[in-house]
Order: structure tokens, then C-alpha cells, then sequence
């Protein structure tokens, strides 16, 4: 009898413990989910896409002048849309900070994912160096944290052209 008993106290203690974890861990779940962020969090965020941006471009010019690339009408159309995507981080960190409320640049933040998702393309089909190459990751991923922040998918999604 008393092992009959240890036995349903265990099982029941296991069942109480998956059931306390389930809950702590759906709370967590919601909380990340939900997470607001303040105005200035959000600006350090385009602040670091911004500088990344302006790196990025400078390395993917000189990527470019040492390819195959050079001089030719490809490069010119690749150099014009890096430099739209810098000129929309310069706009975007700009309009930023005339605004009272962060979420009312989500449009402008979707131009710029979209400029991104379009530059993601080559930087996949090239080569362009490990500098260049290891710029664009890291303003990649400082751009799909803007992306998280604006609900928006990131950078190389279906969703942009």
C-alpha cells in the first residue's frame, strides 16, 4: 500500500511540475511576443543600421571597382541601389527623430527592407570579398532587428519584389 501510494505522490509531483513549466513558459512566450519597445531603443537600432549602411556601401564600391564588374552598366545599377538604400537610412534616421511615435516610420522602414532585400540578391550570387561580405551581414542583421521591432518580414523575404 505505501508503495502504491509513493508511486500516485511521484506521478502526481511530475504532473504538477509539467504543468507549472507549460504555464511559466507560455507567459514567456507572450511577454517576447508583445514586447514594447521605447523610442529610444528603436533609435539606437536605426542609429547602428545607419552607420552599418554607410560601411556597407563604401565596401561594396570597392568590391565592385576590383570585379568583373567594373566599369560596366551592372555595376552602375548595383552601386545606384546601394547608395538609395544609404540615402533611405539618412532619410529614415531623419524622419525618426521628427516624430513623436516610432511606429510611424513602419513605411519608411519597409523601403528600406525592401532596398536591402534587393542588394541580399547579389551579395548571395557573388562574391565580393570577406570585408564587403562581412559588412553586409552584420548590417543584415542589424536591419532584420528593425524588421522584428516593425513586425515586418526580413530582409530577403518573398514578401519584398
Amino acid at each position: 500500500m505505501k508503495r502504491n501510494y509513493t508511486k500516485i505522490l511521484a506521478g502526481f509531483s511530475v504532473l504538477l511540475v509539467v504543468l507549472v513549466l507549460a504555464d511559466t513558459s507560455a507567459a514567456q512566450r507572450r511577454k517576447a511576443r508583445g514586447k514594447k519597445y521605447s523610442k529610444a531603443q528603436v533609435e539606437n537600432v536605426i542609429k547602428r543600421v545607419e552607420t552599418r549602411a554607410d560601411n556597407f556601401v563604401d565596401n561594396f564600391d570597392e568590391s565592385l571597382d576590383n570585379s568583373r564588374l567594373d566599369g560596366s552598366e551592372r555595376e552602375d545599377d548595383l552601386m545606384k541601389r546601394a547608395r538609395e538604400l544609404e540615402n533611405e537610412t539618412d532619410e529614415l534616421e531623419r524622419e525618426f527623430d521628427k516624430s513623436d511615435r516610432w511606429i510611424d516610420n513602419k513605411a519608411q522602414v519597409r523601403t528600406v527592407l525592401d532596398l536591402a532585400s534587393d542588394i541580399n540578391r547579389t551579395m548571395k550570387n557573388r562574391k565580393l570579398g570577406k570585408k564587403t561580405e562581412s559588412n553586409w551581414a552584420r548590417l543584415r542583421y542589424e536591419l532584420n532587428t528593425l524588421a522584428k521591432i516593425y513586425k515586418l518580414p526580413a530582409v530577403g523575404s518573398s514578401a519584398y519584389r
